[in-house]
């Protein structure tokens, strides 16, 4: 099966235990299919509610993969960015980060964002279909 990169959004909905996101994570836990990037464990560290949260998602660096990532992944990203800018679609660098490094991975992005929508209209993304 298939590794699936989840998103910020959907770890925030995870924290709160809001399905269908919480058991859908819990799902992909226990099938051992979840990877994580540099970028988005630092967002959830940013973002965690209390020291518990943050020691939480600590555990990320022992529990999941981590996709490597190089300069090569952000210079795709910017590229990816310009291009978007050339045919009118705005969507922030980090997103184009993930999506780049969800097609080089070959992953899926389990996401709620909608800005990979978009995105995968300007390139090959495979996003996780709830």
């Amino acid at each position: 099966m298939d590794k699936v990169l989840v998103d910020t959004s959907v770890w925030i909905e995870f924290f709160r235990k809001k399905d269908p996101y919480y058991g859908i994570v819990l799902e992909l836990m226990d099938d051992d299919r979840i990877c994580c990037i540099g970028l988005i464990f630092a967002e959830l560290m940013q973002g965690a509610k209390s020291e518990k949260e943050l020691n939480t998602i600590k555990e990320f660096l022992h529990v999941f993969d981590f996709l490597p990532e190089s300069i090569d992944i952000w210079e795709d990203a910017g590229e990816l960015s310009f291009v978007l800018q050339r045919k009118g679609v705005t969507v922030g660098l980090s997103d184009c980060y993930i999506s780049v490094i969800t097609k080089s991975a070959n992953t899926t992005l389990l996401t709620l964002d909608k800005h990979f929508s978009a995105i995968q209209k300007e390139t090959v993304l495979n996003l996780y279909r709830v």
